[in-house]
């Protein structure tokens, strides 16, 4: 029977992890330290939408809760990392522009989930 207030991917109940970070990359090994943590969440299907902020879209909160996790097995020893999670209803409400053009925020993909 077909609920007419549930789908399998509601505004409400998928998410968008957003990544904000400042590490240090003064040295040699700062810097290798920092390029792991981006590759890291770019292997975990984050993408960057801006120098230091990556976003990741989640069908649910069980899902977001997975990647939050793992973001916080790999955080560095140093620098300042803040994790959010925002519905879609929310990330799909931003205001983006490119200088002085509003552009269309990404809509996620149809993603198929395996059992």
């Amino acid at each position: 029977m077909y609920d007419a207030h549930y789908t399998r991917l509601n505004q409400y109940r998928s998410l968008w992890i957003l990544v904000f970070f400042d590490l240090p990359t003064e040295t040699r090994k700062e810097r290798k330290i920092a390029s792991d943590f981006r590759k890291k969440l770019l292997d975990d299907g984050f993408s960057m939408f801006q120098f230091s902020i990556y976003m990741r879209f989640c069908a649910s909160r069980e899902n977001a809760e997975v990647h939050s996790k793992r973001i916080k097995n790999n955080l560095p020893e140093h620098g300042k990392i803040g994790v959010m999670q925002i519905t879609d209803k929310q990330f799909g409400m931003m205001e983006l522009f490119y200088g002085k053009k509003q552009v269309e925020t990404d809509k996620p993909s149809q993603q198929l989930e395996l059992f």
